[in-house]
């Protein structure tokens, strides 16, 4: 591409390339310009949307033509042509004009539709006929303490051997997990499809393309089904069954379009047969047993002669839950790793170290392994000071695998429907020294596209920002998890909201988190609260003392934060329509039962600021700090659905959340603010919420941010915030005038600090500041995660203020920006790039003395408030550029899409 020339790529819809079976009838789509040319920018825009790609070219697209449409927007357009049907394909282009009159067509793209009405759906729900496990003595029938037993399930089908398959499509559902093959290969990447929701209010299908795996005359159609959250163990929870069933099921429906016209339709019923395998057991929990012996081979293929072992499946009841599309990217594996040492620690027993705590699972190669030789893996984060496998902190998960040899020369495995939070893996029953490349790590997420990258002078940050982003991979896996290793695993809402706008940064996560929302909607309870966790937990647990998970300070608040996060990073107003109603109802909730507007009352489980040090983990107890979080956190929400009610044109809910702020507000100045700018709860949270959520008066402001400061110098230059306040923490001193002390306490590295875990060779963020401490040694095992995100969230600020790339306050979604780096001491050099939906923003400064070097992208299409650090009396090089304005610390200047070198001295 010439300098003076342009193209438009990544076509996307709902956030997805290329999505297959959405049900969303009125999809949005988007697209991004690409040029380096100064001031690229598009003016007009023309869809085109097909039934037949050679139609988008040649005569005329019949689904629709959006016209020319003179403006600049390439997010979030609607579709807005013929309705749309069930199966149906939709190729689609866009036309662009840029700001001199040239036109570029982009490459085509598509989405498909999936079955958008239950009378769509011929097959039928089919489970395994228990009788299979009287005629397989070696197999284990499900019970309420043992993980089940993964069933086969399959149908030959033979197609006309004189027409073509034109097209094949296979609609997939399960009550349950899904691994799916097609004579003899693989369906798709997916992994533990169909994801985790609500099951008693919705089950995702999904959808797969497999024209390419089916051939004319004989066909076989496979699955094997296990039990996945459906029928595992969940949570802390001591049985199986959350959802009050420990039968899974599934039901699939196979569509086949021949050249001649016809369609065949294969859909699971009783002609289905059914028998076990080699999965003996399998759960998330406490891992995957797997007999090679036991493989029923060629069962996935034509041509088996079927023993009268097998039995036709059984049809069972369908759910009273509707079926929907997933929404999100699947879980897939991103990546492989090879370990970077093994150790015999014993006889037989061989530690394996991936250098990288992950989650995932191993894959497997060995080779002359006698015929039932038992592997063991089992999986730890950590290892004890004698050099063994640290799983105390794994609680009930046992995390283990095994694996039963076929006795082959050469065999391969990997699990299928578990998986494991893991630094380290113990091996034990291999027969002498395990070959060198015995063992492969596996990293499993959801494949959120990777957004952001940030990078400086001191190693330390750069490995603090990659635990981050390592510990958002480990922990999006279909939910924002807490941690993916112990006997947990939940979508805990006050994790997610801390977190969100770092998560942001890392990787594109609107899709993710639009999936999630709905799981969020989906628990809240009639009177309006929204859960703790999601998808929520309706019951009591004695082993960790909560009431029902729902309604807890700073945790049910994601309701509302994380649809105005997503709406203000990706200029997303769907997403804030479609949960309105939820979000007044939460807020109704809290002024119905709080009519002083102070929030003491009903607060369910009370979490405080979570770890924070010295920390208080009594979920019942009210304190004043607890009721200051809580009303300080009903502010925000007020002042955030008034921000979003102006968004949609809501004029009257705007001004009446306006007031609700103020009233709420005012009860805070006068229960918690001193005169002098003191709060009546002294810690660096209280401090942090009264700032960042806008509940001081101007005029203490300032007294209250040197209050704040006085505490981390008291301290010795240390943090003491838990999950609620470490996001606030560095952005609200930068923006109070104390950069310095961000700076400091970034780069702190004694106990409490970001960089104590890491020189202590952390890969991932602790869930709690003294995991593990030189004095204590390891925490108390009942709650130590060395996986949790939540304070990882200073992610966001070395994005937003370090590297200086920001929202614009008025204009969501990055079109408009701001670029502002706050230059602090310690560090040369910061560099971050982050991809948007209009493309990559790129700032990199470097410094030398008082002299400062900043160079920065602006993408086509996109406009930037720039601030060049500047100190007074001073004119920095502008390249090009004219100043708005200044103060004592920036020069203001306005820069369209381009590349920009400004040259400083620095205050």
């Amino acid at each position: 591409m010439s300098d003076l020339d342009f193209s438009i790529t990544d076509l996307r819809c709902e956030y997805l390339v290329d999505p297959l079976g959405i049900d969303e009838t009125t999809p949005r789509l988007s697209w991004r310009m690409e040029s380096e040319r100064r001031g690229a920018r598009q003016t007009a825009w023309r869809i085109t949307v097909a039934s037949r790609p050679e139609a988008l070219v040649s005569g005329g697209p019949d689904l629709w033509d959006s016209g020319r449409v003179d403006d600049d927007r390439s997010t979030h357009v609607v579709y807005a042509g013929r309705p749309l049907r069930s199966r149906e394909t939709c190729f689609w282009c866009v036309e662009v004009w840029d700001e001199n009159g040239a036109r570029r067509s982009s490459a085509p793209a598509f989405w498909t539709m999936g079955l958008l009405a239950p009378t769509d759906w011929q097959a039928r729900w089919v489970a395994t006929d228990p009788v299979v496990f009287a005629r397989d003595p070696d197999s284990i029938a499900p019970s309420w303490t043992q993980p089940g037993t993964p069933g086969l399930f399959r149908k030959a089908f033979a197609l006309p051997g004189e027409s073509r398959v034109r097209r094949a499509v296979l609609y997939a559902t399960a009550r349950g997990l899904l691994d799916l093959r097609a004579n003899g290969a693989r369906i798709g990447e997916d992994l533990f499809a169909p994801e985790w929701t609500d099951y008693h209010t919705r089950i995702h299908f999904r959808t797969y393309d497999v024209t390419a795996l089916l051939t004319p005359g004989s066909n076989v159609l496979a699955a094997t089904l296990g039990d996945g959250w459906w029928s595992g163990y969940v949570g802390w929870q001591e049985t199986r069954g959350r959802y009050g069933s420990l039968e899974n099921s599934l039901m699939l429906q196979l569509e086949v379009d021949l050249d001649d016209g016809t369609r065949v339709v294969i859909g699971t019923d009783r002609s289905w047969e059914c028998f076990t395998g080699p999965i003996v057991t399998s759960d998330f929990m406490m891992g995957e047993t797997y007999d090679a012996r036991r493989e029923r081979i060629g069962w996935d293929r034509p041509g088996l002669a079927l023993v009268d072992t097998w039995a036709r499946a059984r049809e069972v009841a369908a759910p009273n839950a509707a079926l929907v599309a997933q929404r999100s990217e699947p879980v897939r594996i991103t990546e492989t790793i090879t370990p970077v040492s093994r150790t015999e620690i014993a006889p037989g027993v061989f530690i394996y170290d991936l250098g990288q705590n992950i989650t995932g699972w191993i894959r497997l190669k060995m080779r002359g392994l006698p015929a039932g030789t038992r592997l063991v893996l089992r999986h730890g984060e950590r290892l004890s000071p004698d050099g063994t496998l640290y799983t105390e902190n794994l609680r009930r998960a046992r995390s283990t695998d095994v694996y039963v040899a076929r006795g082959d020369p050469e065999e391969s495995w990997q699990p299928h429907f578990t998986f494991h939070g893991f630094q380290y893996l113990e091996l034990t029953g291999h027969p002498g020294t395990p070959p060198d490349d015995a063992v492969l790590g596996c990293v499993i997420h959801s494949a959120t596209p990777p957004a952001g990258h940030f990078e400086c002078s001191h190693a330390g940050v750069n490995r603090l920002w990659l635990n981050g982003l390592w510990s958002q991979r480990d922990n999006f896996l279909t939910v924002p998890t807490d941690c993916p290793q112990r006997d947990e695993r939940l979508g805990w809402m006050g994790d997610a909201q801390v977190f969100i706008r770092t998560a942001t940064c890392n990787m594109d996560v609107a899709a993710f988190f639009t999936k999630w929302m709905v799981d969020v909607e989906d628990a809240q309870t009639p009177d309006g609260l929204f859960p703790d966790v999601a998808p929520r937990i309706d019951e009591t647990s004695n082993f960790v003392g909560l009431d029902d998970l729902c309604g807890g300070a700073g945790w049910a608040d994601a309701g509302v934060i994380i649809p105005w996060t997503i709406w203000r990073v990706y200029g997303d107003t769907r997403i804030i329509e479609r949960h309105w109603d939820a979000m007044v109802a939460w807020l109704d909730y809290l002024e119905r039962t709080n009519p002083d507007g102070l929030r003491t009352r009903d607060l369910r489980n009370n979490y405080g600021d979570w770890l924070c040090i010295p920390t208080d983990t009594s979920f019942r107890t009210h304190s004043p700090m607890k009721n200051l979080l809580a009303t300080a956190y009903w502010a925000d929400d007020a002042a955030k659905l008034a921000q979003m009610a102006q968004a949609l044109g809501r004029d009257a809910d705007a001004a009446r959340f306006r007031a609700m702020f103020e009233r709420v507000r005012e009860a805070f100045r006068s229960e918690f603010v001193l005169p002098d700018g003191r709060l009546s709860v002294e810690t660096q949270t209280a401090y942090l919420l009264a700032l960042a959520f806008d509940l001081l008066p101007e005029d203490v402001r300032a007294s209250a941010a040197g209050h704040l400061v006085a505490d981390i110098r008291d301290l010795g230059w240390h943090l003491s915030t838990g999950f609620i306040g470490i996001s606030h923490l560095n952005p609200v001193l930068t923006l109070t005038g104390h950069v310095d002390v961000a700076y400091r306490l970034l780069l702190q590295e004694t106990y409490p600090s970001w960089l104590y875990p890491v020189s202590h060779g952390a890969t991932t963020i602790w869930e709690r500041w003294n995991g593990w401490t030189h004095a204590d040694g390891f925490f108390n095992p009942h709650m130590n995660s060395f996986n949790h995100y939540s304070l990882g969230s200073v992610g966001e600020w070395l994005f937003r203020h370090v590297a200086g790339i920001e929202c614009d306050p008025k204009n969501p979604g990055f079109q408009r920006f701001v670029l502002k780096p706050y230059i602090g001491p310690g560090l040369d050099f910061a560099s971050a790039t982050y991809r948007t939906a209009f493309g990559t923003i790129s700032s990199h400064w470097r410094k030398a003395g008082d002299a400062l070097v900043w160079d920065v992208r602006v993408p086509a299409n996109c406009r930037a408030e720039v601030w060049i650090p500047a100190a007074p009396d001073t004119q920095p090089r502008l390249d090009g550029l004219e100043a708005i304005d200044r103060d004592d610390h920036f020069v203001r200047c306005h820069a369209e899409a381009g590349s920009y070198r400004f040259e400083t001295t620095l205050p």
